[in-house]
């Protein structure tokens, strides 16, 4: 006797396994809640079991439920895979991936790439998760995240990181700010102005402290933040200015933020692609993957900046 049940049927089991809600899985797969509740009902009926614990406030996997969220994933990828052989289905090929990011970087430069993965793949559905750069590691690691994008990971003997660019440190102001006319500024000189920073939480202050040890600045910072991307709202809020990565900065039209590099010493850091040892990537993360790659090929083949007071990446 065959399984009566179909891919449509899987799809809609996984939504509600990564979303814990039939509204929101429903809402995810673009159908009604009662049309979800349908396919669940018949797939536990093809099964013989029960998926899923239902209460008026949660949904959780039962014990077979749980045994079985693996293996219909693993269902679901080697379809994926199947798919990739074919031409022309980029347009309906389904599918989520879900990548870890330091904010610097979530910020400005990956929006960039997941408008461009949605254009190519508009059905497979992107999660980021936005977060410090050891929590993009532990993500990575866990398996939450198919893989991460961040400036630490080199030296960890459970994840791989492939350089994807290297970047300098700039200073960053307002366009009104005493800094912006300059076409360099030594970290001496960016201390003497008030300024605001990261907190010791961070990993880019920890290579900050390790790359100045022999620059002091004269006073204590005006505030501290955990985020990159929480300093340049204070500084466009006029309270300062900070040392930021320069791929954390918006683009050179920008009506209010500006950058000048930092030099004495020159402070960079490598980002790179963080992936788990071992562990091959769902064909919907190895097409965000390459989706990376190209756009960062297209930056590297563009003119430079030629506007002065803007650091180039």
């Amino acid at each position: 006797m065959g399984v009566n049940f179909d891919l449509n049927d899987l799809q809609a089991f996984r939504a509600v396994v990564e979303l814990g809600s039939f509204r929101k899985a429903a809402e995810s797969v673009n159908i009604s809640q009662p049309a979800l509740s349908r396919r669940i009902e018949k797939l536990e009926d093809a099964l013989g079991v029960r998926l899923f614990e239902r209460t008026t406030r949660s949904v959780t996997l039962t014990t077979v439920g749980r045994v079985f969220a693996p293996s219909a994933e693993q269902l679901l990828d080697d379809l994926d895979v199947a798919l990739l052989g074919i031409r022309d289905v980029s347009s309906s090929r389904l599918g989520h991936v879900t990548i870890a990011c330091v904010p610097s970087v979530a910020y400005y430069f990956l929006p960039n790439v997941v408008a461009s993965f949605h254009r190519r793949y508009p059905r497979i559905r992107v999660k980021l998760l936005d977060s410090s750069a050891n929590e993009v590691l532990s993500s990575v690691i866990s398996g939450e995240a198919d893989f991460g994008v961040s400036f630490i990971g080199s030296q960890e003997a459970e994840v791989d990181f492939k350089v994807l660019l290297q970047e300098r440190f700039v200073a960053a102001c307002r366009r009104d700010h005493p800094l912006a006319q300059k076409k360099r500024v030594t970290w001496n000189e960016l201390y003497e102005h008030e300024y605001v920073s990261v907190d010791k939480t961070s990993g880019n202050r920890l290579l900050l402290d390790q790359a100045l040890s022999a620059v002091a600045p004269r006073a204590p910072s005006v505030c501290e933040t955990r985020h990159v991307t929480t300093l340049l709202g204070l500084i466009e809020a006029g309270l300062g200015v900070a040392a930021v990565p320069s791929m954390a900065m918006p683009g050179r039209d920008h009506p209010v933020l500006t950058s000048v590099p930092l030099v004495d010493p020159v402070v960079k850091r490598r980002v790179g692609i963080v992936t788990r040892r071992g562990r091959a990537l769902t064909p919907a993360a190895q097409q965000f993957h390459r989706t990376i790659i190209e756009l960062k090929r297209g930056d590297d083949s563009s003119p430079p900046a030629k506007s002065a007071g803007t650091a180039a990446s």
